[in-house]
């Protein structure tokens, strides 16, 4: 493998990846292949414990999330593209986790009750989600990555891994894993259509897949500028959604857009209207790899086989560690 420093990341299947996922990670992604060795995992036993209820549709949302980050520019040839639940060791490494973390450790991280709130109507007081930071530990450690790219509201998640680094070196006297680094990313944030932060949960986004006429619809429904009641009225570009989606994905029109809102040259409807074509364009080779001949089991079973071989030697370390046998090896 590649001297250069690791990073793993990933994300859940539970839905469509939307424009929020296109700038606030994938364009990350891709800059990142540049200068680190990438682990780009399809965190599919995560979106198990969000969707434990009803789970069929987890393994078509897998393949049509990989071919999103293909489309996007994530390259198999240069980064380990797999499947979370291909490399059994998550799991084995997550039971050692699991076993040395004190709960008092997970119950504080801020973002369990916030989801808890967000996805009202499953239940989600289980075991399992309470401990899906230590999966998230035993992700990234599987790998001893150097550095984990996070936004700010991951960064509790981070610092528990390095505390579980740190307990299990005095615990076992081992050095096998990097605490690894936060590698703080900057995001363009986009709110959702109706003003509220984007989420599958609110059904408030613009799919990478959406057709043209669905991408038409939703931007005629954008949250605009509360202050501006008539199209007489000035506008205030720097609170409007719309606006903030011309200065992301048509930054060299902004300063016409802007101006033309603030003197009421241009209303509200025009402003969604012309963005949805430019939406349209941005996101037109996602639905074009949709029709490509991509053998997405071809990439996962070619990234399993790469991120297994480095599994298969962590967990080897680790069972030294902690006085396991080795196991049987099988065919």
């Amino acid at each position: 493998m590649s001297q250069r420093q690791r990073i793993l990341s990933g994300m859940r299947p539970t839905g469509p990846l939307h424009l929020g996922h296109l700038v606030g990670a994938l364009k990350n992604w891709v800059d990142l292949q540049e200068r680190y060795e990438c682990f780009f995992m399809v965190a599919d036993w995560h979106a198990l414990m969000s969707d434990y209820e009803s789970p069929q549709e987890i393994a078509q949302r897998s393949r049509q999330m990989v071919l999103d980050w293909i489309a996007a520019g994530v390259d198999p040839n240069r980064s380990v593209i797999f499947r979370q639940s291909d490399v059994r060791e998550h799991l084995e490494l997550y039971a050692v986790l699991s076993i040395i973390t004190p709960l008092g450790w997970v119950e504080r991280i801020p973002t369990y009750k916030e989801q808890l709130r967000e996805v009202a109507g499953r239940d989600l007081a289980t075991y399992g989600f309470l401990g899906y930071p230590i999966l998230q530990a035993a992700d990234i450690l599987l790998y001893r990555a150097h550095a984990v790219p996070v936004g700010e509201d991951q960064k509790a998640h981070l610092e528990l891994t390095r505390e579980i680094v740190r307990r299990f070196k005095f615990l076992y006297k081992a050095d096998i894993f990097p605490e690894p680094e936060i590698l703080l990313t900057e995001e363009a944030r986009l709110l959702g259509i109706d003003g509220r932060k984007m989420s599958k949960s609110y059904d408030n986004f613009i799919a990478l897949s959406d057709d043209p006429e669905a991408v038409r619809k939703k931007a005629q429904k954008m949250f605009t500028d509360p202050k501006r009641i008539k199209m007489t009225d000035p506008g205030h570009p720097e609170t409007c959604n719309v606006c903030h989606y011309w200065e992301v994905f048509a930054p060299q029109e902004k300063e016409r857009i802007w101006a033309e809102c603030r003197t009421s040259k241009r209303g509200c409807t025009q402003n969604k209207q012309e963005l949805a074509e430019v939406l349209i364009k941005a996101t037109e080779k996602f639905r074009a790899m949709r029709v490509q001949q991509v053998d997405v089991d071809d990439v996962l079973a070619w990234g399993a086989e790469r991120a297994g071989r480095e599994a298969r030697e962590t967990m080897r370390l680790v069972r030294k560690a902690v006085g396991l046998p080795e196991g049987i090896k099988t065919p």
